[in-house]
């Protein structure tokens, strides 16, 4: 796959400085009219790399999760890393971007998609309806990330650009509604036709890879309902389970520029800012010790008199004496990975323990997703079946119950995919993660809480979307999170 590099960045500058005001105003021009003559492309190519940038990135102004899932400590931010996350507005700026910055950019490329005269002849409103079905998968992914980061958050008034003050929707309905566009979307893909082509940074404009994207979300969403619902789960992944990624090849992945402006936002902060913020948590650091498993050689670097160290979770520290990211991360072409095949199968493996008919054992589903690991890692077969024979590891004698095992393995696998492995972590509710130093809170965050910008400007909507979720606090579990 070649590296798409928006010339100048050109996408940044459509509309990425703007005010939230200033972006749902946009949403006011009439479409068969439109004021600014901007191809759909750049709003779709912005709204990718702003979504896959808040994934990839790990300032602390803005995505907090892996410290969430204990990947990495500080020793400079220990208030984030022992959860105090309002003296930099954290929740905010994660809302913030999702919304202005991703999904009124989606939603501007879809009203320009009917611009008078873009889409005449037959083959070009083939084209318009992939893009659109594109659109429609990606605005989904992206108001799940908000679903399951918040909870109750606005959603059918969202994106009204006359509305300032949306209301907030019920998150189970939302869900329940994103199945919908999901399916509405796969129904009017073709793959026989192009879409976005080379503005389609993450799949060049293949069709058939959206296709299979859209039943890998469906196939997420279904089992993230599992513990609530499990017969509406059972229903939605046996419908999507023969249509999700098949390798690694079918990976929703952006491949960034190795030189600025167009590099992954990762390099910026271990690479760019110079600073030393951040090195590996005892936690996932003491888990692949313990295992000896050869991805810490590829996640880890600064060996410690021969082994890796990480620091104590939330308590500070030297960052001479820890191990801190690997080379690897400090590559500015790094891909950026917003939902991977090895993810796939251990959903799979989950949905095959739950007795759902998705083609395979547990155990076969577990084994091909640490395998998936391995290679994306640029490890070979023969070191993913030397591990899997590890009693430790190996499905039959792994400590635990299917959560167990298929949780712990998925936290290691989903390393700086923090939003991801938050998700799962909570659903699986494993492994068990160390109790930081000098905790406010009873137990590790299972929400964000809403924006301080919410009370200045929607406080009314707000309140009654916290009271129906049974308080605005970092421990309100949401409606999927029931044990």
């Amino acid at each position: 796959m070649k590296k798409y590099i928006i010339t100048g960045l050109i996408g940044l500058v459509l509309c990425s400085s703007c005010s939230k005001d200033e972006k749902l105003s946009e949403l006011n021009n009439d479409p068969k009219n439109p004021t600014a003559n901007v191809p759909d492309e750049l709003f779709f190519s912005n709204a990718q790399r702003n979504l896959v940038d808040i994934n990839s990135s790990i300032s602390i102004n803005n995505n907090i999760f892996r410290f969430l899932t204990q990947y990495v400590s500080s020793p400079i931010y220990t208030q984030q890393s022992q959860y105090n996350f309002q003296s930099r507005t954290i929740p905010s700026n994660y809302w913030r971007t999702l919304y202005r910055d991703v999904l009124i950019d989606f939603e501007t490329a879809k009203q320009e998609l009917e611009a008078p005269g873009a889409y005449v002849s037959p083959t070009e409103l083939k084209i318009k309806d992939n893009r659109w079905a594109i659109i429609e998968l990606l605005e989904s992914y992206t108001i799940g990330q908000l679903v399951d980061a918040f909870g109750d958050v606005p959603y059918s008034e969202a994106l009204d650009g006359e509305n300032l003050t949306p209301k907030y929707d019920d998150a189970s309905t939302i869900y329940m509604d994103l199945v919908s566009r999901i399916d509405n979307a796969l129904s009017a893909l073709d793959s026989g036709y192009d879409s976005f082509g080379g503005a389609d940074l993450i799949y060049g404009g293949d069709t058939g890879k959206w296709i299979k994207f859209g039943n890998s979300l469906k196939f997420k969403l279904a089992m993230t309902l599992s513990d609530v619902d499990e017969s509406m789960a059972k229903t939605l992944a046996e419908e999507a389970s023969s249509f999700v990624f098949q390798s690694n090849e079918d990976n929703a992945v952006l491949l960034y520029a190795d030189a600025p402006p167009a590099n992954n936002p990762l390099w910026n902060d271990l690479v760019l800012s110079g600073r030393s913020d951040y090195f590996m948590a005892n936690t996932i650091v003491d888990a692949l010790n313990d295992l000896e498993d050869p991805r810490r050689d590829i996640f880890f670097s600064n060996a410690i008199d021969g082994e890796f160290v990480g620091g104590e979770y939330g308590a500070g520290g030297d960052f001479d004496t820890t191990s801190h990211f690997g080379d690897l991360f400090s590559e500015p072409d790094l891909p950026g990975n917003i939902m991977d095949y090895s993810e796939i199968m251990f959903l799979m493996a989950d949905a095959a323990a739950r007795g759902f008919n998705v083609g395979g054992t547990p155990d076969a589903f577990y084994n091909e997703a640490i395998r998936a690991s391995f290679t994306y890692w640029g490890l070979t077969d023969e070191e993913a079946a030397l591990y899997l024979a590890k009693p430790e590891v190996a499905y039959a004698t792994a400590e635990g119950d299917f959560k167990q095992k298929i949780g712990t393995q998925m936290w290691i696998a989903l390393f700086n995919r923090g939003q991801e492995s938050w998700l799962q972590w909570r659903r699986f509710d494993y492994p068990v993660l160390n109790e930081a130093p000098q905790l406010t809170l009873d137990d590790i965050p299972v929400r964000l809480t809403y924006p301080i910008d919410e009370q200045n400007r929607n406080n009314a909507n707000r309140e009654a979307a916290a009271s129906a979720i049974g308080g605005d606090q970092l421990g309100t579990k949401l409606f999927w999170d029931l044990y």
